[in-house]
């Protein structure tokens, strides 16, 4: 079921809204601007109902953060407001409000208007996953993949916490092909995406499938040693399923090699603009930071293979800088 959160400093309007709405979704309340972008943290709401005058946070403000947070770009904001403010409404819609809802509340035009953006929502929502998911492995596709690399770096930039990622490629997977036919190839690499994804659990960390019979993990916060912990257990995790593999030198079985990368910022500024960092010796070298890590990720799959497959191999670098 969909979510919804009423957002107003009047108990009486929440529970009067409630009932209106009931069994269309799944309701969340908060009765200010500061607990509502707590609600979008935690539940990740659908719709939002927004009162437009709250002490504090005002209605407004509160649309203009839910707006700037990656959590809420996407959710449509309904103004409730019992003002007939055309300034007030123009400065709404330019925040990204969706509609409006006028006070006195009646109860048919509320159901209707939270029924149409909730099923806009739902549509743009099966769109999005269209446009993120592998259709053969139901993980990550590249394109959210590379997305994901470049917010979780400038995270890493900007807290100072570090970041890893591991590119993991299915052994001989060729061979595998020849061996086995394309179709049971398409099964290999759906189980293999299963055990991958199953592995990342932590908030952040990200199983895509990066191209043919490769695929990446992104780690946040995770540091060198944790992430080569992490690459071991996905190897013998993927041997461990046990899939026959008829023409691979190293194993009965499907195996994987690795190569685990964590990049080390040498700076904390990141430039802006076409402005050079101010501690890099380059023009904006953060920015080219995520690519630096899938290159050393890359090496290090490469020496993994080199030393017989099978296995998992690291490198760690840092982004250059004057200081270090």
């Amino acid at each position: 079921m969909q979510c919804l959160l009423i957002v107003d400093d009047d108990p009486s309007a929440i529970l009067l809204l409630s009932r209106i709405l009931e069994g269309e979704a799944r309701i969340v309340f908060a009765t200010s601007g500061e607990a509502a972008l707590r609600r979008i943290r935690d539940h990740a709401p659908d719709l939002v109902l927004l009162d437009a005058s709250m002490p504090g946070l005002d209605g407004l403000e509160t649309c203009r953060r839910i707006k700037a947070d990656a959590g809420g770009a996407d959710v449509p904001v309904i103004f409730v407001t019992a003002h007939a403010d055309l300034e007030l409404e123009t400065r709404a819609l330019e925040l990204g409000a969706a509609d409006f809802i006028h006070k006195p509340v009646h109860a048919p035009v509320v159901r209707a208007r939270v029924r149409a953006h909730l099923a806009l929502k739902q549509k743009s929502d099966a769109l999005h996953r269209l446009a993120v998911v592998d259709p053969l492995t139901g993980i990550a596709n590249r394109r959210a993949f590379d997305d994901a690399l470049d917010q979780e770096w400038r995270r890493a930039l900007r807290h100072g916490h570090a970041l890893s990622l591991l590119l993991v490629d299915v052994d001989f997977f060729q061979r595998y092909n020849d061996a086995h036919g394309r179709r049971d190839g398409d099964a290999c690499l759906r189980r293999v995406a299963g055990v991958v994804a199953a592995a990342t659990r932590r908030a952040g960390e990200l199983a895509a499938r990066y191209g043919g019979g490769e695929f990446a993990v992104l780690l946040p916060h995770a540091s060198l040693a944790r992430a080569r912990a992490f690459a071991q257990g996905l190897c013998a995790a993927v041997e461990g399923a046990a899939l026959p593999h008829g023409d691979s030198p190293v194993s009965p079985h499907v195996t994987v090699s690795i190569g685990v990368a964590e990049l080390v910022q040498g700076c904390r500024d990141g430039g802006a603009g076409d402005r050079p960092c101010h501690e890099c010796e380059f023009s904006g070298p953060c920015r080219a930071a995520p690519g630096l890590l899938v290159d050393l990720a890359d090496r290090a799959l490469y020496q993994a293979k080199r030393e017989g497959r099978a296995r998992v191999a690291c490198l760690q670098g840092a982004v250059p800088s004057t200081s270090s």
